[in-house]
Formats: C-alpha cells, sequence, structure tokens
C-alpha cells in the first residue's frame, strides 16, 4: 500500500524534474521569478493553482471526458512559458505581478491545463485497469506539487543570492532569467511538430 503511494508520489516528482522535459522547470521559473521569500504565500497559490489545472486535466483524461491532438498541445505547451516570459520581461519593476493577481492566477490555471492534457496520454498508460484512478491521480498530484515546492525554493533563493550578495537589481533579475527562458523557449516552439 505504502509502496504503491509513494511510487505515485515519486512518479509526480520525477515528472517535473525530468531534465529531458525541462518545460515544466522552464514554465515555474518564469512564474516565480518576479518573487522573493516574502511573497511566499501568493507563490505557493500560484503554483498550486497550476497543479489544480494540471490535475484537472489528466482526471478529464483518465476518465475520457477529453481528447486532444497531442502535437497541439505540445506546441502550446512552450507558448504559455513564452507568454509568462514575455509579461515578465514586459512588466518587470512595475510592481503588475501584485496588481493583475487575478490574471496570474487564472492563466496559472490555464497553463496547468494546457501541460496536463500534454502529459494525459503517458499518464492514462501509467493508470492502465486501475480501479482506484482519483487516488492515484492525487498521489501524482502530491508528487507534482513537492516537486514544483522545490524548484520554487530554489528559485526564490537564487534571487536573494544574485540580489543581495552580488546586488543585481530585482528588475535585472527578472530581465536576464525571462530573457534565457524566451531563448530556450522559442527553438522548442520552431521545432514542434505541429509546425512541420
Amino acid at each position: 500500500m505504502f509502496q504503491n503511494f509513494w511510487f505515485n508520489v515519486e512518479y509526480g516528482i520525477n515528472h517535473v524534474l525530468d531534465i529531458n522535459a525541462y518545460d515544466h522547470v522552464l514554465f515555474l521559473i518564469v512564474l516565480t521569478v518576479s518573487y522573493v521569500f516574502k511573497d511566499w504565500k501568493r507563490v505557493l497559490l500560484l503554483v498550486s493553482m497550476f497543479t489544480l489545472g494540471h490535475t484537472l486535466s489528466l482526471v478529464l483524461a483518465a476518465y475520457n471526458v477529453v481528447r486532444v491532438n497531442a502535437q497541439i498541445v505540445e506546441f502550446l505547451i512552450p507558448i504559455t512559458i513564452l507568454i509568462v516570459a514575455l509579461f515578465n520581461v514586459f512588466t518587470s519593476g512595475k510592481g503588475a505581478q501584485r496588481e493583475k493577481v487575478g490574471v496570474l492566477f487564472l492563466s496559472t490555471l490555464f497553463f496547468g491545463l494546457i501541460h496536463g492534457l500534454g502529459f494525459a496520454r503517458e499518464f492514462q498508460m501509467l493508470l492502465g485497469d486501475s480501479d482506484n484512478k482519483l487516488a492515484l491521480l492525487l498521489e501524482f498530484a502530491l508528487g507534482i506539487e513537492l516537486a514544483q515546492i522545490i524548484i520554487v525554493f530554489l528559485v526564490l533563493f537564487l534571487g536573494y543570492v544574485v540580489q543581495t550578495i552580488f546586488r543585481f537589481s530585482k528588475r535585472d533579475w527578472i530581465m536576464v532569467v525571462s530573457a534565457i527562458v524566451v531563448g530556450l523557449v522559442i527553438p522548442m516552439i520552431l521545432n514542434s511538430d505541429f509546425l512541420s
């Protein structure tokens, strides 16, 4: 029982931390880079909205409520990352993350839905003929949430180090990190099967 529980949680953790599928990490980086440790409640809420969207789309796929074209989803995933990165670039230093919190929460939920749909097919194979789909989904979601908290902590910690020890301004930190992510996702978009 516990072995199965831990396997599913670990599967969720590995899903996020998979070095070959770093899109999830890139999204978390651009989502978190604008914040500092004192904003931890807001960041945790944002990350949880993402997990909620991700889990919701897996539930819909697991119970065959939705079926989506994998190529479209694989194209939309880097697009969502690009949107958040560009949002950061154009609003860094303007406090937009505070003012537009509703927009950010809704868009994060939507991005979670898109990312979850991208993983739905693989997740259905994991489920197989399991009688307890919901428990498996929740255990997997717990793993995702744990991995996301690790990444968020690392991004906040790096931001703290760069801004206090190396005296980077917050605006420069946001701009540099978001620009790097833009540079990484553009090839993902251009190499997408959807465009070929």
